[in-house]
């Protein structure tokens, strides 16, 4: 029987040569939300059940917007997914954030505009699910942890700006970020984190710094955050075995009850196809 992975790992592909990784099988996930970016590969890293997910399919073949996150998201909560790990690239919006540094933030700001942003954005249910803190901070600390243990200069905290790309910024919108107040900049992580809270799963972000956006010296390229992240995959294929062989799969957090409250819907006003298609999130909460 294929144990149930606890640990997720959203990113590129590179990500599965990680040494030590074994029993690696390729599983396609059918979701009510249709395909998954890519197949679900799990296997065993350090002795722990893990499964990893191409967020842009394999080879990068699908844009920022065009993700299917709500797929993606859905796919690994039915394996049986805890513990959400999103890898990406990100322009630095600090000084001190460096390229080369690893950031785990503690915010986000959604500034897309174009996708599907909730699991409950049909009428006939109404859910309000609060992502004040958007990522599991506890995790997040664990994720830190495994950054450090790796060798990387890591930053607790700052808020992600997620915008639509897949064009990078102008100037003066960079500029404008920074005079917002956020830390670092990416076209991801929104709307993957607050899926995440949608299903009950803690969901961190390992954020490595590629370039310093094109507030700094000279713009950004595909060239050069391809060149740093080529650089950082080792640092991020270590950092998940870190975080494999110590992950407290036990930490105490709310996240595992973040629609506790949140449902609206009289339950006996919920349709039999909404029960149905929502049934893996809901179905704890829903009168028999």
């Amino acid at each position: 029987m294929t144990p149930i992975p606890s640990l997720a790992i959203i990113g590129g592909s590179g990500l599965y040569s990680i040494p030590g990784l074994e029993d690696m099988q390729s599983r396609q996930v059918d979701t009510p939300f249709g395909e998954p970016s890519s197949p679900l590969i799990t296997g065993r890293l350090a002795g722990q059940p893990v499964v990893f997910l191409a967020r842009h399919g394999i080879g990068h073949t699908i844009p920022p917007s065009q993700v299917n996150y709500r797929a993606n998201i859905y796919a690994l909560k039915a394996l049986g997914v805890r513990f959400v790990l999103a890898v990406s690239a990100c322009g630095s919006l600090r000084e001190d954030y460096a390229p080369g540094n690893i950031v785990i933030p503690d915010q986000l700001f959604d500034f897309t505009r174009q996708r599907p942003r909730s699991f409950f954005d049909q009428a006939g249910f109404v859910a309000h699910v609060s992502v004040a803190e958007p990522f599991c901070n506890a995790f997040g600390r664990q994720v830190q942890a495994a950054g450090q243990a790796a060798g990387g200069t890591v930053h607790a905290g700052g808020s992600y700006i997620t915008i639509e790309g897949p064009r990078f910024s102008t100037r003066a919108e960079s500029d404008s970020y920074r005079a917002w107040g956020h830390s670092i900049i990416g076209m991801t992580t929104s709307p993957e984190a607050f899926l995440a809270r949608e299903a009950e799963l803690c969901y961190a972000v390992m954020a490595h710094v590629t370039d310093y956006d094109v507030w700094h010296k000279e713009p950004v390229s595909v060239e050069m955050v391809t060149r740093t992240m080529h650089h950082n995959l080792s640092l991020a294929q270590e950092s998940i075995r870190q975080l494999a062989t110590a992950l407290d799969a036990g930490q105490q957090c709310a996240c595992g009850s973040a629609l506790q409250g949140a449902i609206a819907t009289q339950h006996d006003k919920i349709s039999a196809g909404q029960r149905q298609q929502l049934g893996l999130l809901l179905d704890k909460y829903l009168d028999s």
